[in-house]
């Protein structure tokens, strides 16, 4: 809607959700470079925005050793977003390490950036970093010298998206909006 991409969650009349995924697998797959996403988080209580990445070779090898770069994720606390990456641990159990940082303001504009480089993931808030990772020297368990595709969407409830606020009444509608993203190589 007027140059914005606006991934919306509804209320329909049956009391569910409904809201979308958008993905750029087998379409726009690309390694290392810094990434700038502009976006506007949803206020309603209960979702849970995201703006990640997986692996491209995700078909092949399955979640977690293809590997998960969350880039934003905004779980029940609406004034933090956090940063994680997942991963195959050698004995097939699956890793993370994530941080979080204040976001006090989510229903406003934001900058969310990654910088992705052989040695180092690293994402920024309005330019201010918040999370690192050295991710060099443990091949073949770190997927994060591969091909990557783009994942945005907004669930509703669950274990990260937290209680959904009980009076919301149908045809309610929320959305994460996103005015831009930029690949630099």
């Amino acid at each position: 809607e007027a140059g914005i991409l606006k991934i919306k969650v509804r209320k329909e009349s049956n009391g569910s959700f409904t809201s979308a995924r958008i993905k750029t697998q087998d379409k726009f797959e690309f390694k290392y470079g810094r990434v700038e996403i502009r976006a506007k988080l949803p206020s309603v209580q209960g979702s849970w925005p995201a703006l990640w990445m997986v692996g491209a070779n995700f078909p092949e090898v399955g979640w977690p050793q293809c590997g998960e770069i969350d880039i934003m994720e905004q779980f029940e606390n609406k004034n933090k977003v956090k940063s994680t990456l997942h991963w195959k641990l050698p004995d097939g159990t699956s890793a993370e390490y994530g941080l979080d940082t204040t976001n006090s303001t989510s229903a406003d504009w934001h900058v969310y950036m990654l910088e992705w480089t052989s040695t180092h993931i690293k994402t920024y808030l309005d330019g201010n970093e918040f999370f690192s990772m050295n991710i060099s020297g443990v091949d073949p368990y770190y997927p994060f010298n591969e091909d990557f595709f783009f994942i945005f969407n907004v669930a509703m409830g669950g274990t990260n998206g937290g209680v959904i606020d009980p009076n919301l009444q149908q045809g309610y509608i929320d959305a994460m909006e996103v005015d831009y993203i930029r690949v630099y190589q």
